[in-house]
């Protein structure tokens, strides 16, 4: 594979020359050659890093030279531990360089805006894993200062290397990240490179071929740079992308609120810590790492992305992908396809997977198990039948896409409204803007006078991991839940915007459909608490008229049927006390083993149900071919035994037919008893602890505020031409420079350091917010229990049915059940129509 070189850099390195450290005053231009040749003053020849430089302080600091050093011999070969030294060792700070080693002050010349941008060379081992040697994208990395917000990034001159080198780019990929450890931040890295480098092997496109790399930058951005993780800067640094002992934390007293990295990398570390390059079929790929300063949550990182470095690069597509989320090796060209292939399209997002480990060993843990079994069935019925509505109400953060000219105007102006919702003295659009992403869509598909649609994509498909712990999973959903039902209610209540758009009136007919539907869901979801009780009581409780046994009626467990119901039900009810009282003001963590027992007993619960309904069933279907030759007359006597069967089979049937028919019938294997078994925990405990937390709308900034002073500061003086210019305290030398990547080697070395599972204390939150939880979490217990009161008690029950003109039986076979087993029956119709019909569009139009 070739690469054409890029254009010259704006700048020209001037010829060798003594005066390195001196600045001329003739022109800016002179200054700022001068300031990118203070280490090299001539371009490397291609052979000049034809094999590794091995300056004295390039062999591992402890031990012997190792002969299988990775840079050494085979770039993919795996770095040794080689233990600490004597007395110990631990692993250098973030940009805390050799005590031993001297930093030289150089006079850096600021733009004529007053930023400072320093382009410091790479080490010597970095390019001796590349392909291409020459050009300063490649044997120059880029550092830049910046001391504005991210709004207001191109109006004070900062500028990116795209610019200078005209590029078009065509996909804008931002890989957030807080804490996140080297293992997963190597996962999704390495398979983002490895996506780019499909691109550039569609040699037949339009768009993509052999250069295909220069129409995509990958924006990394950390929130918070005390918070990053330093082996992730070490795994940075070897990729040329990070150096240490460069960044400053004031520049004319102004604070830094972001440090930009900008190189093309032609390496890529995996999760074993093995350097890949060309050999290996990786091509160079355009970083740009922002390490903000101060922690100020994930949406924050995407106000730099979208608002920062977007209006410079101005791409086609933008994609979002987290730490930790692993896409396939054509899953970014699938994704982007979609978006060559229909220009209506305004945003989409590709099938999300849990990572299962070697030979599916997680589905050990019927949690993860459920997990699967949830991320299966959302793929085949939920998201297919959103998108061929044209409306998908959440694209994944995780792992998504937008058109970037789409997002432009109120759907981005609203998405960013969350950054300071949270805290705010609107409780209501705090809890709403935890699920921003819906309102991003929302917003989206109903800009005025615009026509933009949402679509799945099935074909690119994504790894990623999935809470492995009760406490972890309950923390996670209790954000989604209540993010989901807020921004749900938000999106019903101004149903009206839709008529503000640009869509046809068939489209707009079909989006009022969905809203319809999503309105059941909103009500379902809130009595689920109560519907699913009620299930349990009338089921267990349940006499089909004409089933054998005394008097008409069976039950599995006479004479003693009786007892065993009422003991199922004050457990039952006992859990339910436990899960309410467990979830105020109490952290999943500190409730760990309460969680897991109550879990144990839904469980139980569950199993009995569904114990009930087989049994049911059992004593009702014909038992001799003479019965089956009368199997009209035995369901038209027995209309429960029907209405049974149709709802255990629209349920589950349909999980099963579904799958068939898009050939992924495995997870129905692996994960379905898990996920039957778990499903009343995940409505019981996930919904009464997200109800009783409503007040916590935090994300997890952990206070960041104060401005840092640990990074050394700059202040520049002026020239007789009035130029700017400051002393800058850096590593110059090149021994320094790849004495830094050492550094990197040697912390890499020590083995990963084991989670800790401590976590801040939760921030108290104001009196107004409590009130806002109690109010909201009061009116849902009450709704819920009077529906259970009523329906429960044979005289109002009765009553009631009476008076609608159902015949309540008596207290035999309720109504409410075949309320509940009808209902079920129609909402899987609706989503077996919509997963058959995505297929028959994804064979008609790709």
């Amino acid at each position: 594979m070739s690469y054409n070189q890029p254009p010259p850099p704006r700048y020209a390195r001037p010829p060798p020359s003594s005066a390195g450290s001196s600045v001329s005053s003739s022109s800016y231009s002179q200054q700022q050659q001068q300031q990118r040749s203070y280490t090299q003053t001539s371009t490397p020849s291609p052979t000049q890093y034809s094999r590794p430089f091995t300056p004295p302080m390039q062999q591992p600091r402890y031990g012997p030279p190792s002969p299988m050093h990775p840079l050494n011999h085979a770039v993919d070969m795996p770095m040794p531990f080689q233990g600490p030294p004597p007395g110990g060792y631990s692993a250098p700070s973030v940009n805390n360089a050799y005590a031993s080693r001297k930093r030289t002050v150089r006079k850096i010349p600021l733009t004529p805006q007053g930023n400072l941008v320093i382009d410091i060379p790479v080490p010597d081992r970095v390019l001796s894993n590349a392909k291409l040697r020459t050009g300063e994208e490649f044997t120059h990395m880029r550092y830049t200062a910046v001391t504005c917000p991210a709004d207001d990034f191109t109006t004070r001159g900062y500028s990116l290397r795209q610019q200078e080198y005209n590029r078009h780019t065509e996909i804008f990929i931002v890989v957030t990240m807080y804490n996140e450890d080297d293992f997963l931040f190597c996962k999704s890295m390495t398979a983002i490179m490895k996506n780019i480098a499909h691109l550039c092997t569609r040699s037949r496109s339009k768009t993509w071929g052999n250069d295909g790399w220069k129409k995509v930058v990958v924006c990394i951005v950390s929130d918070g740079r005390t918070k990053v993780n330093p082996r992730v800067l070490d795994v940075l640094g070897l990729m040329g992308v990070f150096q240490d002992g460069i960044m400053k934390d004031h520049v004319n007293e102004k604070p830094v609120t972001a440090h930009l990295f900008e190189y093309t990398t032609q390496v890529a570390v995996d999760t074993e810590l093995k350097l890949k390059g060309p050999e290996k079929g990786f091509v160079p790929v355009q970083i740009l790492f922002c390490l903000k300063e101060k922690n100020a949550k994930k949406i924050n990182s995407h106000r730099w992305f979208f608002n920062a470095f977007g209006p410079l690069l101005r791409p086609n597509v933008c994609m979002l992908i987290d730490v930790g989320t692993k896409p396939q090796d054509t899953a970014l060209y699938h994704l982007w396809k979609a978006f060559d292939r229909d220009p209506s399209i305004g945003g989409a997002c590709g099938e999300i997977y849990a990572e299962l480990g070697t030979g599916c060993s997680k589905l050990i843990n019927p949690l993860v198990a459920a997990q699967n079994f949830e991320y299966k069935m959302s793929n085949i019925l939920d998201k297919p039948l959103e998108s061929v509505f044209g409306y998908i109400s959440v694209l994944p953060g995780a792992f998504s896409a937008y058109r970037y000219v789409a997002l432009q105007g109120k759907p981005l102006s609203q998405y960013f409204k969350g950054e300071t919702m949270h805290g705010g003295a609107d409780i209501f659009a705090a809890n709403m803007y935890l699920a921003e992403d819906r309102i991003l869509c929302f917003e989206l598909v109903t800009k005025r006078s615009q026509a933009w649609l949402l679509k799945y994509v099935k074909s690119a498909k994504a790894e990623t991991d999935v809470p492995d712990s009760v406490p972890e999973f309950i923390s996670q959903r209790r954000r989604w839940l209540n993010g989901s039902f807020f921004a749900g209610v938000h999106a019903l209540t101004h149903w009206y915007y839709l008529w503000r758009s640009g869509h046809g009136i068939f489209r707009k007919l079909l989006l009022m459909l969905e809203f319809s539907y999503n309105f059941i869901m909103l009500i379902f979801n809130w009595f689920g608490l109560s519907f699913f009780y009620l299930t349990f009581y009338f089921l267990a409780n349940a006499r089909i008229p004409g089933s054998p046994g005394t008097d008409g009626q069976s039950d599995p467990f006479d004479p003693y049927g009786f007892y065993v119901f009422q003991v199922l039900r004050q457990v039952y009810l006992m859990a339910l006390i436990i899960c309410f009282i467990s979830s105020m003001g109490n952290r999943p963590q500190g409730s760990k083993y309460i969680y897991i027992s109550c879990m144990f007993l839904f469980a139980i619960i569950m199993g009995i149900m569904l114990f009930y309904c087989g049994w049911n069933v059992y004593l009702t279907i014909p038992k001799s071919s003479q019965e089956w030759s009368n199997l009209g007359t035995i369901i038209q006597q027995r209309p429960a035994l029907r209405d049974i069967v149709i709802s255990l089979a629209s349920t589950y049937g349909l999980y099963v037919i579904s799958s068939l028919l898009y050939m992924e019938p495995w997870h129905m294997i692996t994960s379905f008893i898990q996920y039957l078994f778990l499903m009343p925990s995940f409505l019981n405990i996930l919904m009464i602890y997200a109800f009783s937390n409503l007040h916590d709308v935090s994300w997890g900034t952990k206070g960041d505020n104060g401005n840092a002073t640990d990074l050394g500061q700059v202040t520049s003086s002026k020239t007789k031409d009035g130029t700017q210019i400051v002393s800058v305290e850096i590593p110059t030398d090149r021994t320094d420079i790849n004495a830094n990547y050492d550094k990197f080697l040697a912390s890499l070395r020590q083995p990963r350091p084991t989670e800790s599972t401590k976590r801040d204390a939760k921030t108290k939150q104001e009196d107004y917010f409590r009130q806002f939880r109690t109010r909201v979490l009061l009116w849902w217990m009450f709704t819920n229990a009077a529906v259970v009161v009523v329906l429960t008690n044979d005289a109002l029950r009765d009553s009631m049915f009476t008076k609608l003109g159902v015949d309540g039986n008596g207290g035999q076979f309720n109504p409410f059940l075949k309320f509940t087993f009808y209902s079920v029956l129609g909402i899987s119709a609706i989503r077996f129509v919509g997963c058959v019909a995505y297929l028959i569009q994804r064979m008609i139009c790709g």
